[in-house]
């Protein structure tokens, strides 16, 4: 098996392609951030037992990795690489059940759950947003590892989480405000602008 490595904008983040389907759903991606949080994947959580990783996205068709801040690539990529081609070639699970991947994304989901009232009022707004995003930005945040997902709407502002190599890198701000926000502001005149969400 062969695992292609590709460079992101994110100096801390490296995309990783094992040249297989991940996951079921093609538009999907799942976020790792703790070791707690892989509890769904043992994939991530093989991964996320080396020292060095800090956060993991995986999608579709490929992994993105975070390492932490001080850790250095040379020996992190090898024990990444060599993790997933162990987990795969030994065809153990990337993700459980998927009865255990809903519960776990009910319970991770709480900020949104709170927010579902008053996001009812802009429902046709939001509809439009999440659209937008699937279309027009989703596809071009993957090709460089990342991903974002619609938070929430509120009185003029959209709250986007950046994942993957779009978090903490150094041009997501820029992304963001002049890629993102103008091309929705374009098509979807009460927005005021895009902010990001760190955590929720």
């Amino acid at each position: 098996m062969f695992i292609q490595i590709v460079e992101t904008p994110n100096p801390n983040t490296l995309k990783f392609i094992p040249g297989i389907n991940l996951l079921e759903e093609k538009n999907k991606t799942y976020h790792f951030d703790t070791v707690d949080s892989c509890s769904i994947s043992p994939l991530a959580l093989s991964i996320m037992s080396i020292p060095s990783v800090n956060k993991i996205m995986i999608a579709n068709d490929f992994i993105s990795v975070t390492k932490k801040e001080e850790a250095d690539w040379i020996t992190t990529k090898t024990l990444i690489v060599t993790t997933i081609i162990d987990h795969i070639s030994q065809n153990y699970p990337i993700f459980l059940e998927e009865h255990d991947i809903i519960n776990h994304s009910l319970k991770n989901n709480s900020f949104l759950e709170k927010n579902t009232e008053k996001d009812n009022i802009n429902e046709g707004i939001i509809s439009h947003i999440k659209a937008l995003i699937e279309e027009k930005v989703r596809p071009a945040v993957a090709m460089d590892g990342g991903d974002i997902e619609f938070v929430s709407f509120d009185s003029g502002i959209v709250y986007l989480k950046m994942h993957g190599a779009c978090s903490g890198c150094p041009s997501s701000s820029y992304t963001l405000k002049n890629g993102i926000e103008n091309m929705l502001r374009y098509y979807i005149p009460e927005i005021h602008s895009v902010e990001k969400v760190e955590d929720y």
